[in-house]
């Protein structure tokens, strides 16, 4: 059965792109849908006024009328749509108003007739649609608003095909989700029938990826079913070319080589300072790198004491990366001589390729790159950093803090960012690598390796874009179950700008679809530079919470409101304080705090107070995670604060009572020490903020719930 349907829609696909066509009429339109059980509404196609009187007749009640023609898209600004037509002298005079109109809105248009439709019931708008996004391929949407959904926005998008439970997931991703489950003492909609809408239609365009896009709009959702009122369909008019795909032992097989290589040859090594290649060469040997370095140039026989080539193919033995440090224009040259060494892997930090317009000579490369089996990092990059294994192959400032996050970068501007983040905040890093162009090797290579690697243990990756979203996407969720993926996506406002056929189509491209399939995919989206370098540092620090009971013990009742909003902000949930946890915590706080949640132990308390919450907090299994917020007094000073807060901890984790704790402290300069010293001890700190702390707890949730870590608790 499944392949007849598919049999008559290839057809019907055939036929139209046979007489030089992309848009789908909509007679055309419900043969697809009926071939894949897509739900619509009765209608027939009328060659004249007397069968569409008889067809109306038919329906027995109100019709929608509908001109149809090939070169018509947007029939409603064409006039060619008339609603609520019943009986047949009002059938006859909307005929001819809809033909009428089509002619003068396009002269040169085919009518091939007229479509009498069933008038559906009044029920919910919703939108229904599938479109080739740029960088994820086959996109399905859903939304509410119908024909207003690029006003509202209120749309979610999933990678095609779904599964019927992602189907439903979609409908309890939109803003006005409440509204489908009926609100004001009205039904909710039928949400299996919505779902199995999306569902088909996900299918339809994974099995058939030259429609380009296709709408069910609007999509008439009641208590009873979900029929589509119209459905779009347009053909793409060229298919993107495969991009080259490497197997995952292939992928871990170079970048195995890549970053933790036994031999590095530095094409356009120098004894000049001041040049990138003596930079590249210093950071080598400085770094303490314990392989083998071989500088080449031609025109030098010795670099920092040690032997110089004139060419790769001279260097003894096996190599398992070539940096190259010369001008763009040489590159290609060179890049030959790498493939018949047969080294796997080049890091191109030169510039000059695409990024100043020079995109055939990238292609150059590219093509002599795939031709030899080298793969390319870069170009225009600083280099990178694997910190293992002691190597500094860039011309930037060297790092050496040993860690178990690995960062990576568009932009060499953000990759200095990270450094000296890392650096201030004695952030451990495994790797810190430039991507650039990224002319091969791209953020799923990188996240394929790094997934595996035992000295990885968190993920950050900033982007201006993906080249396969797909692929990406694949490697996240391999990823995510093992350790936390967080990525700066730049260029937010940068919504496509296309001309398109459909209101989906509209949308592709936009900065939504990233959001939503990102998160379908459990990456951890950050806001900006400073939150992606944050939720990396604190993510590895913070134990694994086991359910969602947040409780916040402040000793500011100021705080505790702030931290109170960040929490809700955040989409945790405040603990309902039961009675008997209520009490335990009442014997620790004067009569004029407060108990419930937040904690308010008021700020004039002594040490002991702070610590008997504390371990309330901490025994109690039904507290899943403690929000801490600090107010600097003169009797707990911070450090006290701090030393007897990471006591605390320190003896629950000992004791196998592993919760994650973080704290906002407000106060006096001290604060920043007390900061850095519960850091250091597993308690992610602040000063000088309530939102912070909260943030990357939430983060540290969100990946919980990704990777299904997150049990009910007690």
């Amino acid at each position: 059965m499944a392949e007849d349907r598919k049999q008559k829609v290839r057809a019907l696909l055939d036929a139209v792109r046979s007489e030089g066509r992309l848009a789908l009429t909509a007679p055309e339109g419900k043969v697809i849908a009926d071939a894949y059980g897509i739900a619509v509404p009765g209608e027939e196609v009328a060659g004249d006024v007397d069968e569409a009187v008889a067809y109306a007749a038919r329906f027995g009640g109100p019709v929608v009328m509908k001109i149809v023609s090939p070169d018509i898209l947007h029939k409603t600004d064409a006039g060619g749509v008339v609603v609520g037509v019943e009986g047949a002298a009002d059938v006859r005079a909307a005929f001819h108003r809809i033909v009428t109109n089509a002619r003068a809105y396009d002269a040169t248009a085919r009518v091939e007739g007229v479509q009498v439709q069933e008038l559906l019931p009044q029920g919910q708008e919703v939108i229904v649609g599938a479109v080739t996004d740029p960088t994820f391929g086959k996109v399905v949407a859903f939304g509410l608003g119908g024909v207003l959904v690029e006003v509202l926005r209120d749309v979610t998008f999933r990678l095609a095909p779904v599964s019927a439970d992602e189907a439903l997931s979609m409908l309890d991703s939109v803003r006005a989700a409440e509204v489908l489950r009926g609100v004001r003492g009205q039904a909710g909609v039928d949400r299996w029938a919505v779902a199995e809408q999306i569902r088909r239609v996900s299918q339809l365009v994974t099995d058939f990826p030259e429609i380009g896009e296709i709408d069910l709009n609007p999509v008439i959702a009641t208590p009873e079913g979900a029929v589509a009122a119209d459905i779009r369909v347009i053909l793409a008019e060229r298919q993107p070319p495969p991009r080259r795909r490497y197997a995952r032992e292939e992928i871990l097989a170079s970048m195995r080589r890549l970053m933790e290589p036994s031999s590095v040859a530095v094409i356009g090594a120098s004894n000049e300072p001041g040049k990138i290649g003596n930079s590249v060469m210093r950071n080598l040997v400085d770094g303490g790198f314990a392989g083998e370095i071989h500088p080449v140039n031609p025109k030098a026989d010795d670099i920092l004491g040690r032997k110089a080539y004139r060419s790769v193919i001279d260097v003894p033995g096996e190599v398992d990366v070539a940096v190259f440090a010369i001008p763009a224009r040489f590159v290609a040259a060179a890049l030959k001589e790498v493939g018949r060494k047969k080294i796997p892997n080049a890091v191109l930090i030169p510039s000059g390729f695409a990024e100043t317009g020079e995109v055939a000579l990238q292609d150059e490369i590219v093509a002599i790159a795939e031709r030899h089996g080298v793969r390319l990092l870069g170009p225009n990059i600083y280099g990178y950093y694997s910190t293992w294994h002691d190597l500094c192959a860039t011309f930037c400032t060297p790092y050496d803090v040993k860690g178990g996050v690995a960062l990576t970068s568009q932009s060499g501007g953000i990759g200095m960012a990270v450094l000296g983040f890392a650096r201030t905040t004695r952030t451990g890093v495994s790797a810190i690598v430039g991507l650039g162009n990224k002319s091969d090797l791209d953020e799923d290579d990188l996240l394929t390796w790094f997934g595996q690697d035992p000295h990885t243990d968190c993920v950050a990756m900033h982007l201006e874009d993906l080249k396969d979203g797909r692929a990406f996407v694949a490697a996240a969720r391999e990823t995510v179950p093992r350790k936390p993926v967080v990525v700066l996506k730049a260029g937010r406002t940068a919504a496509g700008a296309k001309a398109a056929g459909s209101h989906t189509g509209a949308l592709a491209g936009d900065d939504a679809v990233y959001d939503d399939i990102l998160r379908q995919a459990g990456v951890i989206r950050a806001p900006g530079l400073n939150d992606m370098l944050e939720y990396a540092r604190a993510l590895p620090v913070l134990p694994t919470p086991r359910g969602d009971n947040v409780v916040i013990i402040t000793g500011a009742g100021g705080s505790g409101v702030l931290l109170s909003d960040a929490v809700t902000d955040n989409g945790l949930s405040l603990m309902e304080i039961p009675p008997d946890l209520d009490a335990a915590f009442r014997r620790f706080i004067p009569p004029f705090g407060a108990a419930g949640n937040p904690v308010d132990i008021t700020g004039g308390e002594p040490p002991s107070t702070y610590e008997a919450t504390i371990r309330l907090g901490l025994e109690d299994p039904r507290v899943h995670a403690l929000v801490l917020g600090y107010w600097h007094t003169i009797v707990t000073p911070p450090m006290v604060f701090a030393e007897l807060t990471a006591r605390v901890v320190a003896e629950f984790r000992e004791r196998g009572i592993e919760k994650p704790v973080v704290a906002s402290l407000a106060g006096d300069v001290e604060v920043e020490e007390a900061c850095q010293y519960l850091y250091a001890r597993g308690v992610v700190a602040y000063p000088y903020t309530t939102e912070r702390p909260v943030e990357v707890l939430g983060a540290k949730y969100r990946w919980a719930r990704a990777a299904g870590l997150l049990g009910g608790g007690s």
